[in-house]
């Protein structure tokens, strides 16, 4: 099969495509045929040799997500049939032709949606939903600040608070980008092109979602209410802080940090199980939507790479097969 390969770690320049061997059902696992693949920071950091796959993942092919129709199955698989539209998360070996994945970590694509558009689900509502309800505890009538509202998980996010209930209000360098997130429904939008968000905020916030990381923590203490949740989901800006702890004790915070790539099997399947039963109805409903800023052949992955390093795009970047 094909895949992108890294050669070695650096540039857009170490990324070739390769024909490498066709991976090999185990048990309870599934082979599938993919359709296209998300593209997420996480293959930029890899790329540069600063995020190696977790064991038992393709180390030398990336990609954290699919999207594609189940090819073969293993002789215990009840689960799917060959046919099924299937997407999800893997730890590593997304952006190949073939996939293997336990049945039970696999997702049926919505009748509604195309693979296309299905591969940029898995990555960014997965956090998001997991961030929002199992870490942060959101509840209905919350307010919730999303940092790069604009993002993949950015994005979701909006659409989910929405649907659970709760008031967004959201951060982004780029007053475009804003505007477009309102069209999804967020609530509030700060601009921090030239001012941080610090101070800016109509009122306090229950729950954050951050990939900023440290310069952004003690702005992020600050915003939060009483018993607020602080979810740190990167640290695109650094992960040293400078801050007074002070505000954890005074408002009673939390501080959650979140990853979804080294999880454990049991915890893959649990998520995609409960995503399944209360997320999935959204998409069929057309009240949440995967935000594809652009899609790309495979042999163009220098080209995406470089408009998500330079920021350029709202939404997810896709790679079709």
């Amino acid at each position: 099969m094909r895949a992108i390969v890294h050669t070695g770690a650096g540039d857009v320049s170490v990324l070739a495509l390769k024909e490498v061997e066709t991976p090999i059902p185990a048990a309870q696992q599934i082979r599938v045929k993919v359709a296209a693949s998300g593209l997420n920071r996480a293959d930029l950091l890899q790329r540069r040799g600063r995020y190696p796959a977790p064991a038992g993942w393709p180390a030398e092919i990336p990609g954290l997500e699919y999207a594609g129709v189940v090819e073969s199955v293993a002789p215990d698989v009840t689960r799917w049939k060959v046919g099924d539209r299937v997407m999800g998360l893997v730890g590593g070996g997304g952006q190949a032709e073939f996939v293997v994945v336990h049945q039970d970590e696999a997702i049926a694509v919505p009748g509604n949606l195309t693979l296309q558009g299905a591969a940029a689900i898995p990555e960014a509502f997965l956090t998001a939903w997991d961030a929002l309800v199992n870490r942060g505890r959101l509840a209905p009538g919350e307010r919730v600040l999303i940092h790069a509202v604009g993002s993949g998980v950015g994005t979701a996010a909006v659409q989910l608070a929405r649907q659970l209930g709760a008031t967004t209000v959201g951060t982004s360098r780029s007053a475009s980008k804003l505007a477009r997130v309102i069209e999804l429904g967020l609530d509030e939008g700060i601009d921090t092109a030239t001012q941080g968000f610090g101070g800016r905020l109509s009122a306090p916030v229950d729950v954050i979602l951050d990939v900023l990381g440290g310069p952004a923590f003690a702005d992020n203490l600050d915003a939060l209410a009483p018993r607020g949740r602080l979810v740190l989901l990167g640290l695109m800006q650094g992960a040293k802080a400078d801050a007074s702890l002070e505000p954890i004790l005074r408002k009673r915070l939390e501080v959650i940090g979140s990853v979804m790539r080294t999880r454990v099997h049991e915890e893959r399947s649990a998520l995609a199980a409960a995503f399944s039963r209360q997320v999935l109805p959204w998409f069929e409903a057309n009240l949440v939507r995967p935000v594809v800023e652009a899609t790309y052949a495979v042999s163009r992955i220098g080209e995406a790479h470089t408009v998500m390093e330079r920021d350029q795009n709202f939404g997810k970047l896709v790679l079709t097969w």
